[in-house]
């Protein structure tokens, strides 16, 4: 490295292809000699052209910049003599370099030879971890100045110092995990490989050190156990004076907050007396804190750990990565904790392993697995989420997860999840999801027993996760590619390597080929019947689906089970003849290269695969139990039959709830319920009663701070169409205008929440042709890129960004402060009456003489207007405009039921103009 010259190019142009005229704006080059930033060359460019008002509002350079700079054909020969014998480095290659190709080419002037670097790849290998590869992300995560992302002169700096930064990280890895990495460097876009050569050789000159260990080759960072034993325990503080006095130490500005203290004594109380309470807690009091302070407190006292469960992984982590320091601060003891997952999130060392000795790879799976090497010596937990893995490397992904707790020795004392479990029995506290914790009752040795305390945070979501528990999808995609796996007679996949090996060792599979794929001729053609019944299915009488997907229970196929049963006999056929093929070759397993060995390894992998499959049609097509479980199939109508799924869900959890509970109770466990909605005016005990909690168990309700919702308003727009006189395209135009003008009067920074995709698209659609929202961050659920965070952290980045969010936004999501500034609520969330899981329920309520209206579908609607007015307001100096557009809310008899329910904020009903005017004098001032 510190012999070359690199030349880091950022460009900024009028748009993306030079080919239709555009044209560049700004160049900008920073040199790295000897391993430093030394020279820079920076130019505006004039383009002969206006600049878009995109570019524009993106670069922030004006026509007026580029007014008197130079065009690129006056500095062409400048720019190609700089870069002469460089290598070049770009954040994007494929963009600034071709982009620069063009130019030169244009210019009459050769183009450019030699070597090049994407630190969009080298970034992703080396810092795997990172949420987003964006520069202005991946900078901001590892705290690189990037004054104005989209000007060249500062991308560039920022790129060149992430290089540098990229380079350290390389010289940190041990000499194994080099060799893994150079060894595949050679498949990569970019001329990476000189680079971990370098490294390489530099690394075999070092010692490796005792922070690795090595599995079968593979270094890894070495984990250690930490001890819960405390030569004292903590007291818990009864008096206030006390609990301000210690909250001071995390908070030095730290509010008393009266609820706050007596949840916090509630909990203590609980958990000291082994009893059970529910506590509806609002957003504003520290909830979090106000339980893992006790809980903490009660697991050193009593030497057993408590533990704290959440809906999802990422409250789970956010708990262990966010507050658990705040809780050692404010106790001064080291209070430990595992974060605890599912086994399947958990890399499985051993498959890792097997699988790099297969010789042939995708260009996807060499760059996964460069990832997954560089990410074993940081991990210490191998939890699979950790890590930013795109396309085709999701697949291999799901290859190398644990699914079996049998172990050979070398990887039992290497496995993640085996430690973890370990060090669950020297944690204070535990902190797992909802769904981990209910798989315990499938346990032969259950890992939640013998505790000081639990806490279930986000109890209105136990229901749910109860109910997915005894989910099983059927998906037509992931079938076929399983099936793939093991059925390509495609030159150097899976089945030709083993046909090759039957083949030269003369085992009986090598006779017995001919059979195997007639077996799966046989079953492929009775699979495939099956899915065209399944795909045709579209009842003459149905109301008309929104939008190209399609949901129907399969309750309203008549479909013949025959044809279903005649799918999994030929399946089984053909499993016994796979198990069989390869059956010969463990004769002569010893004798096998380590390679082959691999090889037969991974068909028996997939084979196992298959047999999870025939049980997964089994239950979802021919299992009869639709008073216990509903089935549906969804498909999109514009890929058939690739989006075909189907699902089994149960209706009711609350049985393996309360079978989970006594359990516990059974071993006198202390048991906290906790959320921010626990309760609905008029029916109080709406979820208790979901979760099976007797109504003996106290409802303890909490209030936030008296001025907790001072700067919060709600907004009834009183001349918006009636939803239920007007047809939906009419509606979602209203809705479109009332959107754009309160995005206009605010700035942005707001969400606007839907119940349907459908819904959600089509104003999406309507808002960005109009072109009116051009100026503004759009992120759209389902159409934008990126998960659910990504989504959020886009949306946190940008000052006027507009997100559009379904279901998933109407909860769970934490936007403090000035970032958002309102929240539109489209419609009243209902279920729809079509949705599977609410029809097979209202038919339940309706046979037991119950009015599935008033019963499930207004409490549960009524739940997730509070959630997502919980979105608007997360601390006291929040501000901001909650407003509905669905008139219902004040023409209809339940209307007050959903005002209820909001805090003691005030509610206005206005005309669109009269709150835009009111928006538009709020945020001017």
């Amino acid at each position: 490295m510190h012999n070359k010259t690199y030349a880091v190019v950022d460009l900024e142009t009028t748009g993306h292809s030079p080919a239709k005229g555009d044209r560049m704006i700004q160049i900008a080059i920073v040199f790295i000699k000897n391993g430093e930033i030394a020279d820079k060359y920076v130019s505006f460019v004039n383009p002969g052209q206006k600049i878009p008002a995109f570019i524009r509002q993106l670069t922030a350079i004006s026509d007026e910049d580029v007014k008197d700079a130079p065009s690129f054909e006056e500095i062409a020969i400048e720019v190609a003599t700089l870069l002469e014998g460089t290598v070049f480095i770009a954040h994007n290659t494929d963009f600034d370099l071709s982009f620069l190709q063009s130019e030169f080419a244009r210019c009459g002037i050769p183009r450019w030879t030699g070597k090049k670097i994407d630190t969009v790849e080298l970034s992703k290998i080396l810092i795997p971890s990172a949420p987003s590869y964006r520069l202005q992300d991946i900078t901001e995560e590892l705290g690189i100045p990037l004054a104005s992302a989209h000007r060249a002169d500062d991308d560039a700096e920022a790129t060149a110092k992430l290089f540098l930064m990229c380079m350290q990280k390389l010289h940190t890895l041990p000499e194994d995990s080099l060799n893994l990495l150079h060894r595949r460097s050679f498949r990569l876009k970019t001329d990476l490989a000189t680079l971990f050569y370098e490294a390489l050789k530099i690394a075999r000159t070092k010692s490796v050190g005792k922070e690795f260990l090595s599995f079968r080759g593979i270094p890894y960072r070495n984990r250690s156990i930490s001890d819960t034993e405390q030569s004292e325990s903590p007291v818990y503080p009864f008096d206030n004076h006390e609990k301000i006095a210690q909250l001071e130490k995390a908070y030095p500005e730290f509010e008393q907050r009266e609820s706050q203290f007596e949840f916090m004594d509630a909990v203590w109380d609980a958990l000291s007396t082994q009893t059970e309470i529910i506590a509806e807690v609002p957003t504003g009091i520290g909830k979090t804190v106000a339980y893992l302070l006790p809980a903490a407190i009660r697991s050193i006292e009593t030497g057993k750990p408590v533990v704290i469960s959440t809906y999802t992984n990422h409250l789970a982590d956010k708990i262990m990565d966010e507050e658990l320091e705040k809780v050692r601060l404010i106790l001064g003891f080291n209070v430990t904790a595992t974060v605890l997952k599912g086994r399947e999130q958990y890399i499985s060392l051993g498959k890792f392993e097997e699988l790099l000795r297969i010789a042939d790879e995708s260009y996807d799976e060499t760059f996964t697995i460069m990832q997954i090497l560089v990410w074993l010596t940081e991990t210490v937990t191998g939890d699979l989420e950790e890590l930013n893995i795109s396309g085709g490397g999701q697949l291999f992904l799901d290859r190398i997860r644990k699914r079996s707790n049998k172990l050979a020795p070398d990887e039992q004392a290497a496995d993640y999840h085996y430690k973890l479990l370990e060090a669950c029995g020297h944690s204070n506290l535990i902190i797992t999801n909802h769904s981990m914790l209910l798989s315990d009752l499938n346990r032969r040795e259950g890992i939640f027993s013998l505790l000081g305390g639990l806490v279930v945070d986000e109890a209105h979501q136990f229901v749910q996760a109860a109910s997915m528990m005894n989910e099983t999808v059927f998906s037509y995609t992931n079938w076929k590619y399983v099936m793939g796996q093991i059925a390509s007679e495609a030159s150097g996949h899976l089945l030709q390597k083993v046909d090759a090996l039957n083949s030269r060792l003369r085992t009986d599979g090598f006779h017995n080929k001919e059979q195997l794929d007639s077996a799966f001729i046989k079953f492929l053609t009775l699979f495939d019947h099956a899915i065209a019944t399944l795909t045709a299915f579209n009842p003459p009488k149905r109301k008309k689906q929104q939008g190209n997907r399609q949901i129907y229970t399969l309750a309203e196929l008549d479909y013949k089970s025959a044809h279903f049963s005649k799918v999994v006999e030929a399946m089984s056929d053909y499993i016994s003849k796979a198990e069989a093929f390869a059956d010969g070759l463990s004769n002569h397993f010893d004798n096998l290269t380590k390679n082959e060995q691999a090889i037969v390894a991974d068909w028996n992998y997939w084979v196992r695969e298959m047999t999870i499959k025939a049980g997964e049609w089994v239950e979802v097509f021919l299992e009869d139990n639709t008073e216990d479980f509903t089935v549906w199939m969804e498909k999109d109508m514009r890929s058939i039959p690739g989006s075909l799924t189907v699902i089994k869900r149960s209706l009711d959890g609350s049985q393996m709830i309360r079978k989970f509970i006594d359990k516990l109770k059974g071993e006198r466990t202390g048991i906290i319920w906790t959320s921010g909605t626990l309760r609905i005016p008029e029916n109080e005990r709406f979820i208790s009663r979901q979760l099976g909690i007797d109504d003996s168990i106290p409802l303890l309700l909490f209030d936030a701070p008296a001025h907790f919702y001072e700067g919060a308003e709600v907004i009834i727009v009183e001349d918006m169409p009636d939803i239920q006189q007007v047809s939906q395209s009419d509606y979602i135009l209203a809705v479109t205008d009332a959107v754009i003008q309160t995005v206009m009067a605010t700035g942005g920074r707001l969400f606007v929440l839907f119940t349907s995709q459908d819904m959600l698209r089509k104003t999406y659609d309507i808002i960005m042709e109009s072109e009116q929202l051009e100026d503004y961050a759009l992120f759209a659920q389902g159409i934008s890129s990126g998960s659910r965070l990504r989504l959020l952290k886009s949306f946190r980045q940008f000052n006027n960004s507009v997100l559009f969010g379904t279901n998933s936004f109407w909860e769970g999501v934490d936007v403090p402060g000035d970032a958002l500034s309102a929240v539109i609520a489209v419609r009243l969330p209902f279920s729809s009456p079509e949705e599977p899981m609410y029809k097979a329920k209202a038919a339940k309520l309706s046979a037991a003489g119950l009015n599935p209206f008033t019963e499930h579908a207004l409490p549960e609607a009524v739940m997730r207007l509070r959630q997502g007015f919980g979105r608007l307001i997360r601390s006291s100096t929040d501000k901001g405009f909650f407003i509905i557009l669905d008139r219902r809310i004040e023409t209809k008899s339940y209307g007050k039921r959903f005002l209820e329910a909001f805090p003691d904020v005030p509610v206005k009903k206005v005309s669109l103009e009269h709150m835009v005017n009111e928006l538009e004098n709020c945020y001017n001032e």
